[in-house]
């Protein structure tokens, strides 16, 4: 009775309600556990491109994906695609997004399907934790792409990396976040700063993964002196 109410179960109540297929086989796959240690965790940094903030209007152009292995990332495993429109219906052109990330109507044309597009995303996150900054914006837009193609809006495991920022400026796993910190200095490219990281250009979603598994690296190591070490202490509110 108690798997009803827990993420494996959820897993595997939407699977069954699913085809054999790349989402079906990330969703029977286990994630690792709470007490994995951050040294062996398996991430996938996503970083998704939109013409704009809201799932139910707006539509996803692109995505980078950038694997993480413990403390390691997999620059041979990296990959980004371009999403085109559903259905002429759906397509009413980038837009003034087109300023933001620079993608045209023309390059989103050539971009794969939905299913294509998928399949992708969730082969290489099959057995890993989504990993993203502001991971709203991910788990939001992929679950109403996945609700949209199959009827599913799978449970996503994701470690957020704002939310690591906001325990780094505020304390040690005990202490808390800090209750107002700097906005500037919880953006991507903020908080890359505050480790000397280099800053790239912002709004391509392959760099933006990049750039959200390098400051993942270095906010684990800065929270591992403060006794952070399992997956279960990084999603400790």
């Amino acid at each position: 009775m108690l798997e009803r109410w827990t993420g494996q179960g959820r897993r595997r109540r939407a699977a069954r309600r699913l085809p054999d297929g790349p989402l079906r086989r990330y969703l029977e796959t286990p994630p690792p556990g709470p007490a994995t240690p951050l040294t062996d965790l398996p991430l996938l940094a996503i970083d998704v491109e939109t013409t704009g903030l809201d799932p139910r209007r707006d539509r996803v152009l692109s995505v980078g994906l950038v694997p993480v292995d413990g403390e390691r990332i997999v620059l041979g495993g990296a990959a980004s695609m371009l999403l085109r429109p559903h259905s002429a219906e759906d397509d009413d052109g980038v837009g003034q997004s087109a300023t933001v990330h620079g993608i045209t109507d023309d390059a989103v044309a050539a971009g794969v399907d939905v299913e294509g597009f998928l399949d992708r995303i969730f082969t290489a996150l099959a057995g890993r934790v989504l990993l993203a900054h502001y991971t709203r914006i991910e788990t939001d837009f992929l679950g109403a792409l996945c609700a949209s193609a199959y009827g599913v809006r799978p449970p996503l495991l994701a470690v957020d990396t704002l939310e690591l920022h906001r325990r780094v400026l505020g304390g040690g796993i005990d202490m808390g976040f800090t209750p107002d910190p700097d906005t500037d200095a919880l953006r991507l490219w903020g908080a890359r700063e505050r480790y000397g990281l280099p800053r790239y250009r912002a709004h391509d979603a392959l760099v933006d993964a990049l750039a959200c598994a390098e400051l993942y690296l270095a906010q684990a190591a800065d929270l591992h002196d403060r006794g952070v070490t399992t997956l279960r202490d990084l999603r400790t509110a």
